[in-house]
């Protein structure tokens, strides 16, 4: 369990990067999102939402759990799940590799996917056309 609590204190530090601005006060951050060992936990929403302070014809309007979704799907989509807590140093980048792929599209020698590349869509490889 303190395995998971240094991953939580650790994630914002983490991810600083990653947000241009810190959300208004009261929104949720990446801290939001926690660490098991493995897989990347997203966020409980009940604990996310806000109160509602609009009233529609003497009823109450229901909370939102802002951010939920972006950091649900934030957690869902991460490849490295233990980066969180220890990220990989930037490792820069290979100019030689980039000049070499923009060289030959403008040569007219893009290289053809792999064969095992999807080409076609579904509806297009089933015969139906639609």
């Amino acid at each position: 369990m303190s395995f998971r609590l240094l991953a939580v204190a650790l994630l914002p530090l983490s991810l600083l990067g990653c947000m241009s601005t810190h959300p208004p006060l009261g929104m949720p951050d990446v801290s939001v999102i926690g660490y098991d060992g493995q897989h990347a936990v997203p966020p409980d929403c009940a604990k996310l939402v806000q109160p509602s302070h609009l009233v529609d014809a003497g009823v109450g309007r229901p909370g939102m759990a802002f951010g939920c979704a972006t950091y649900s799907n934030l957690a869902a989509m991460l490849a490295r799940p233990a980066d969180l807590v220890a990220p990989r140093p930037y490792g820069g980048v290979d100019a030689n590799t980039a000049a070499a792929a923009v060289r030959r599209y403008q040569e007219g020698r893009v290289m053809p996917l792999n064969a095992t590349s999807t080409v076609a869509s579904p509806a297009a490889s089933n015969g139906t056309g639609h």
